[in-house]
């Protein structure tokens, strides 16, 4: 064997221990470890390649931009400290000690996942807010266009997807009114969701003088180690008075109303004021930090008074230092409920904890309901779901199946008093792989209409029994089972 040969050998096995090491080091599940430490070994070279693109679902964001020093500072790129009020550094150590107080609002039986949700994410709730639920695009984006119209200072916007069409021009044309108008306008978008439009977004946002920016930028060369991390955050705030977030990206597929539209979606989005607004604000701003490499000068926040009676707080979760979060305060709310749960997700793929705490909550009584879409965007995620539904309906869970057009609305409700709204599904790509973030919001008058909501749409789907799974033709079966193993990367 010449020396070239040797030498092209001992690389191809030199990354492929290295990518055995790395599973076995970084992922939290035996079965991952084993089974990319299997692929890494077995497949010489190709294994390890496949763990560079798919394996690695962890990144530093946070936590290593602040503790860089060498970061630039950029007396140009000004953004609003991050607010004082309202966190709690120490909640984790005043709980361990018994000296956490739960706000007062807060309903008894959901004191315990106040101290869950306070202790993960180091956050207390912030009283006096106001959120307006929002249907489709007819009502979301002429209330954010009227946002950006009245801003005077500064415009965030994040979104996964920024649609090169007639509503996604509009949007735009708006920033640059408002860049115009001398407001600070910045745009985060996606560097994968950017590749769902022509042209391309972030191009044309750029020519016409926006400031743009691409989280996780793909790249061939140097190739893009984190290809399967997204930020699937929507975050808009004007002023840091008026925020929007939930799950809708920008584009004409969300206008419902739309018959002629054979790709209309169906979804909510939220309207939000008071001080949540300056967390929605934060969030934003944290991203773009990790994003630009940019530190920013302090300037002093803008005074946000009381504009209801919510008590809310934002959870981030992502495959950073935040991971985790959701998926341990969607288990604590589960836990927590003493009459219902009710989920409503265009994908669902739930981890096992949160299938145990589903299961146990309607062994015990609670009313739980799953809503799904009939039909579904991604057929693949669906029969995946199909194969693990048994497991909720054996055990009295309601699963229902919502009417076309395709639904992706994403609502979290537990006992009439506590709702989760935001960006994340309840499937692996979200809860492990993905950047998200939800808001928690504890108002009865505000779940009282979700909690409409979610019965006016349970009224009109169909309910999924077990002998509709059970008599699945013996392909269908199958091909379900198959697409379900590969659910952690769907």
């Amino acid at each position: 064997m010449s020396l070239s040969s040797w030498i092209f050998s001992l690389l191809v096995a030199g990354v492929s221990l290295w990518a055995a090491t790395h599973a076995m080091l970084w992922k939290r599940s035996p079965k991952a470890a084993m089974g990319w430490l299997a692929v890494s070994l077995t497949l010489p070279g190709l294994g390890a390649l496949l763990y560079f693109f798919f394996g690695i679902n962890r990144i530093q964001t946070r936590a290593r931009v602040l503790e860089d020093r060498s970061a630039r500072v950029d007396p140009k790129d000004r953004a609003p400290r991050r607010r004082a009020e309202g966190r709690s550094p120490k909640a984790q150590e005043m709980i361990r000690k018994g000296r956490y107080v739960v706000p007062a609002g807060i309903d008894d039986s959901l004191s315990g996942l106040e101290r869950v949700s306070a202790a993960v994410t180091g956050l207390s709730l912030v009283g006096g807010n106001h959120i307006e639920m929002l249907h489709n695009g007819e009502e979301v984006f002429p209330s954010m266009i009227e946002a950006i119209d009245g801003a005077c200072e500064r415009l965030c916007l994040t979104t996964y997807i920024f649609e090169a069409n007639t509503t996604g021009f509009e949007i735009a044309d708006a920033l640059i009114r408002a860049t115009s108008r001398g407001v600070d306008v910045r745009v985060l978008i996606d560097g994968f969701g950017d590749l769902y439009t022509r042209p391309r977004m972030s191009k044309e946002l750029a020519r016409r003088g926006l400031r743009i920016e691409q989280f996780l930028k793909l790249r061939l060369i140097p190739p893009s180690l984190h290809f399967n991390l997204r930020n699937h955050r929507k975050i808009l705030v004007a002023d840091g008075r008026i925020g929007f977030t939930g799950g809708m990206n920008i584009g004409d597929r969300h206008l419902a109303l739309d018959l002629d539209n054979p790709a209309r979606v169906v979804d909510v989005h939220f309207r939000m004021q008071g001080p949540i607004v300056a967390e929605l604000e934060r969030v934003f701003f944290d991203d773009w930090l990790f994003t630009t490499g940019r530190r920013r000068e302090p300037v002093p926040p803008i005074t946000t008074h009381a504009a209801g009676e919510a008590l809310c707080r934002v959870v981030v979760d992502g495959p950073d230092d935040d991971i985790d979060k959701l998926v341990t305060i969607l288990v604590g709310a589960v836990s927590a409920a003493r009459i219902k749960v009710a989920i409503m997700s265009p994908y669902f793929l739930p981890p096992r904890e949160l299938i145990g705490a589903l299961q146990a909550a309607a062994l015990r009584g609670v009313e739980v309901t799953v809503i799904l879409p009939a039909l579904n965007n991604l057929l693949y995620v669906h029969w995946a779901t199909r194969n693990m539904l048994w497991e909720l309906l054996e055990r009295g869970v309601g699963v229902y199946y919502q009417p076309a057009p395709f639904v992706h609305s994403k609502l979290f409700l537990v006992d009439d008093h506590y709702v989760q709204v935001g960006s994340a599904n309840l499937d692996p790509r979200s809860l492990r792989l993905n950047f998200e973030m939800s808001v928690e919001v504890f108002d009865k008058p505000f779940a009282k209409l979700v909690a409409d909501h979610f019965e006016a749409v349970r009224q009109m789907s169909r309910k999924v029994t077990l002998e509709e799974l059970d008599s699945r033709p013996f392909l269908e079966r199958l091909r379900d089972s198959f697409t379900w193993l590969f659910s952690p990367y769907l």
